[in-house]
């Protein structure tokens, strides 16, 4: 297929997909076409066109071990032979439960769900129901799933700070009814100050405190040690539960993902995308027994669903997370994205370009119109950030057949991610195309 043709694709399923896509963000909005796909495995995507991209989208970060990893393929395949069946337990669910309390530093217990959406919402309502309380703080420009309780200034314009610090809650996407905002305060992230004064303000109304530990939807923001230390202890002093959206960066960087990683266990956590894999589709609540013992049957707050642990799920994941356990594995996949992310900022130096890479464990992000790392201020980096040259970039990387998704946000770039299947070699090849195209930006 040339490009006219993959034009009429597109405007042939326009006829009964929206934009032609069936999901808005599969539109990679700078080449004005989404990326169909006949077949991937390991760190390639291959095309309908015919084409062969090197893929540092990994189905965003779903696809922490490659694409058709033959552990995940192999669990697919013996899941089937067992009748694939739902809304049943097996010994595997015991199985992976038990697991994922060994690993995950808070996990007590395990809910099974669907998706990090699914998670969130039910970490939410959780701390609700055993707090007694409604108010929940969440920090500006983290993402915790496309539903009323959360989705709150992730992507929408920088408003002015008020007098106390907080920030005007304005929903992300329409269709959100105003009153639900009256139940989130919005506040900026590592400032501890603000965080402190709120919570005195608002005394006994609020349940829960969530956020990224490392801020992947806004590229790659990190948290500050020691804000986090103060989070945790202001939270516990207060009677708050500590959620860690661990989404994006559960088993990244460390098998027991950004609590490991940053020695700060949260009351509950929410797991899912690395989880399965190799882009199963499954998610997890965990966290300490006083708060998961909330949920019913023994507790009174209702999480459940026909399709929370299916069995293809399950054993997949239960795969995915003994392959991440295997000695080494982490060793192997930190050092090489410690290459690849020295190796694109030695080649900015190089060409002098205005851009500043940071990434931790598996996910990155390239900040173009920054100079200066590390990267903790999301309005300082939102204020400076180069959309323009961000799409320049992702252009120019699709001509190459690298595929760095876009997400087509204003304020901050899109994270993008390695997989245990990217080789030093592939990293590499990558290495010399982007070089390349530094050469003539």
């Amino acid at each position: 297929m040339n490009r006219n043709e993959l034009q009429e694709l597109l405007e042939k399923a326009s006829n009964n997909l929206v934009s032609g896509v069936s999901a808005g963000g599969r539109l990679f909005k700078a080449v004005g076409l989404p990326l169909w796909l006949e077949k991937a495995r390991g760190p390639w995507l291959y095309s309908l066109d015919g084409r062969r991209f090197l893929d540092f989208h990994t189905s965003s970060g779903a696809a922490l071990l490659g694409h058709n990893h033959p552990a995940i393929a192999k669990a697919l395949k013996e899941s089937i032979k067992m009748g694939f069946f739902c809304n049943h337990d097996t010994i595997y669910h015991h199985e992976l439960a038990e697991k994922l309390c060994r690993i995950i530093p808070c996990a007590e217990k395990v809910r099974f769900a669907n998706s990090g959406s699914e998670a969130t919402m039910a970490a939410i309502r959780l701390s609700r129901a055993v707090t007694g309380r409604k108010k929940i703080i969440k920090f500006e420009g983290h993402f915790h799933g496309m539903h009323e309780l959360t989705y709150y200034n992730c992507h929408t314009p920088i408003t002015p700070l008020s007098k106390t610090g907080e920030i005007d809650a304005v929903a992300d996407s329409a269709g959100i009814p105003p009153e639900f905002a009256s139940e989130i305060i919005v506040i900026p992230f590592n400032e501890p100050e603000i965080l402190s004064s709120c919570i005195k303000r608002y005394k006994n109304e609020i349940a829960a405190v969530i956020l990224e530990p490392v801020m992947y939807n806004a590229g790659c923001i990190l948290a500050k040690k020691d804000f986090l230390q103060y989070i945790r202890k202001e939270t516990e002093k207060a009677g708050i539960i500590l959620i860690f959206d661990e989404v994006l960066t559960g088993f990244r960087m460390a098998l027991g993902g950004a609590q490991e990683y940053y020695g700060v266990i949260p009351d509950l956590c929410t797991l899912a995308k690395a989880l399965g894999g190799s882009g199963i589709p499954i998610a997890a609540l965990a966290g300490r027994d006083w708060v998961m013992n909330g949920l019913n049957p023994k507790g009174n707050t209702v999480v459940s669903g026909t399709y929370s642990g299916h069995l293809m799920e399950i054993m997949c994941s239960l795969a995915a997370v003994e392959t991440m356990s295997v000695e080494g594995f982490y060793d192997t996949l930190n050092s090489n994205a410690d290459y690849f992310y020295n190796e694109i900022n030695n080649l900015i130096n190089k060409y002098s370009i205005k851009a500043v890479v940071q990434g931790v464990g598996a996910r990155f992000a390239i900040y173009f119109g920054l100079t200066e790392a590390p990267i903790y201020d999301y309005r300082k980096a939102a204020k400076e950030y180069d959309f323009d040259g961000n799409n320049k970039f992702l252009v120019k990387a699709w001509e190459k057949d690298l595929y760095f998704h876009d997400f087509a946000n204003k304020l901050t770039p899109t994270h993008h991610g390695i997989s245990s299947s990217h080789s030093r070699k592939n990293l590499d090849l990558a290495l010399g195309k982007i070089e390349d195209i530094f050469k003539k930006f």
